[in-house]
């Protein structure tokens, strides 16, 4: 009933910069949070950035100050703005719709989307 659909990854040079985006679709009431998750080759996925349909953020420690997340609750629409790459932010990043209410059904739902790869190299 709800797709994610994230663009923006690529190959950036250390210091560079990329913006993400998740553009959530269906049958859609609300969103609570929605957020940004990433997992690197042997690593287990890991929170990058939140935000609720409020505006309050919750970062990663690694990066604070370099990446920003944004939300367009009208668009059910994510951004995450990433200055200052490092070789560590090389991973697969996934979009996240949490506390999901729907049109057509009751409850509430949990959305991925499919994933985005994010290298960081020179």
């Amino acid at each position: 009933q709800v797709q994610l659909v994230e663009s923006g990854g690529g190959l950036v040079q250390p210091g560079g910069s990329l913006r993400l985006s998740c553009a959530a679709s269906g049958s859609i009431f609300s969103i609570n949070a929605m957020g940004w998750y990433r997992q690197a080759p042997g690593k287990e996925r890991e929170l990058v950035a939140a935000i609720t349909s409020g505006g309050s953020t919750n970062y990663a420690d690694s990066v604070k100050g370099r990446f920003t997340i944004s939300r367009d609750n009208a668009k059910n629409t994510v951004y995450l703005q990433m200055n200052s790459l490092k070789p560590e932010d090389t991973a697969v990043y996934y979009c996240n719709a949490d506390q999901v209410a729907l049109r057509i059904l009751p409850g509430l739902y949990d959305y991925w989307g499919q994933g985005t790869q994010v290298t960081v190299s020179s």
